[in-house]
C-alpha cells in the first residue's frame, strides 16, 4: 500500500494500523490478524511485541511500546522532552496548523512527533530517537529535526552510537521550507558523528517515506528494517505516471529494498534487541563498566 492510498483509506474512515489501534482502544479479548485474518488473545498479542504469531504481522506501535521493547527497563532518559512546535508561517488549509497541532499533543500526550533520549541495551550505553506515527503522520518539522540533531550532537560527544526509529510521512507541509532544512541539518550532524568513527542505525518501520527517506533514514552505517515496511519517497502512483512503467507488486516494501541494497537486513520486532546487542558489541560497544579488551 501507498502513502497515498493510506491518506485515500484515512478520507473513508479507515485506518491502516487498526490491530494496533484496537489494542490500544478495544476493550474486546479478541482481536483478528488483518493480513492472515486469525483471531488472537489480545494479550498474547501485545506480549509478542503486537506481532501476529501466526503469519508474522507486524501491527503497528508507537514510542511508548517501542522504547519498552529497546531500551533496558528504567534506562530511558528523555532530553529536550520541553521542546514544541510553533506556527511560523499561520498556516491554514481546512484548518490551522495551531488547531492541528493542539489535537496532536492532547491525542497522543507527546509535544511532536519524536521522543530522544539516553538509555542502555543489554547493559550497552545508546542514543535513541523513536518518531510516532500518531502525531501528524510522523512529519518532520523544525523542532523533530531540532531534537534528533541535538541527540546526535550528544551522541557524538559522548561518544555513543545512535538508533533512530523511522515511521514518517515525511517533511511537515506546514512548516515549508523550515522543515526541509531539517534534512540537511540532520545529516550534518550525522556526517560529525561518522567522522569520529561512531555507529548509527536507522531502523525503517511502516511506512517510512518522503523527506526523512531522503535523509537520515538512508544514511545509517546499517540500515535496518522491519517485516514488510513500506520504504520510499514519493508514492507508487506518481512514481508509475512519471515512468509510464507498471511497478513490482511488492515494489518499495522493506523486502524489495534489501534485495536492491538499500537496505542491509530486515529484523523482525521480536528479535531486535537481540539483534541490537550483538551489532553493538560487533562495532566495540560494551556495557557500562565493561573494560574494553
Amino acid at each position: 500500500m501507498s502513502l497515498f492510498d493510506w491518506f485515500a483509506d484515512r478520507r473513508k474512515g479507515q485506518f491502516v494500523g487498526k490491530v494496533a489501534q484496537e489494542n490500544e482502544e478495544s476493550d474486546g479479548l479478541w482481536v483478528k490478524c488483518p493480513e492472515c485474518g486469525q483471531v488472537v488473545y489480545r494479550k498474547d498479542l501485545i506480549a509478542n511485541a503486537n506481532v501476529c504469531k501466526n503469519c508474522g504481522h507486524h501491527n503497528r506501535i508507537y514510542s511508548e511500546e517501542r522504547i519498552a521493547l529497546i531500551a533496558d527497563q528504567g534506562s530511558f532518559q528523555t532530553i529536550d522532552q520541553e521542546l514544541s512546535p510553533t506556527d511560523p508561517l499561520g498556516f491554514k488549509d481546512r484548518r490551522t496548523y495551531a488547531d492541528r497541532l493542539r489535537e496532536s499533543q492532547a491525542n497522543t500526550g507527546l509535544k511532536d512527533g519524536v521522543v530522544t533520549g539516553i538509555c542502555t541495551v543489554e547493559k550497552i550505553p545508546m542514543a535513541l530517537a523513536v518518531m510516532d506515527f500518531r502525531f501528524m503522520g510522523g512529519s518532520m518539522g523544525s523542532v523533530v529535526g531540532e531534537k534528533i540533531t541535538r541527540l546526535i550532537e550528544q551522541a557524538t560527544s559522548r561518544s555513543l552510537p545512535i538508533l533512530i526509529v523511522c515511521a514518517s510521512g515525511g517533511a511537515r507541509m506546514q512548516e515549508g521550507m523550515l522543515s526541509l532544512m531539517q534534512m540537511a541539518k540532520i545529516s550534518g550532524a550525522l556526517q560529525r558523528h561518522r567522522e569520529v568513527g561512531l555507529l548509527y542505525m536507522p531502523l525503517l518501520t511502516h511506512p517510512t517515506t518522503g523527506g526523512v527517506t531522503a535523509s537520515f533514514a538512508m544514511l545509517g552505517d546499517l540500515i535496518l528494517a522491519e517485516p514488510k515496511a513500506l520504504i520510499g519517497f514519493a508514492g507508487r502512483r506518481v512514481i508509475e505516471q512519471t515512468l509510464r512503467e507498471k511497478l513490482p507488486e511488492n515494489f518499495q516494501t522493506a523486502e524489495y529494498l534489501q534485495e536492491h541494497g538499500f537496505v542491509d537486513t530486515i529484523v523482525p520486532r521480536t528479535q531486535l534487541r537481540k539483534t541490537l546487542e550483538k551489532l553493538l558489541r560487533l562495532h566495540g560497544n560494551e556495557p557500562k563498566g565493561a573494560t574494553k579488551k
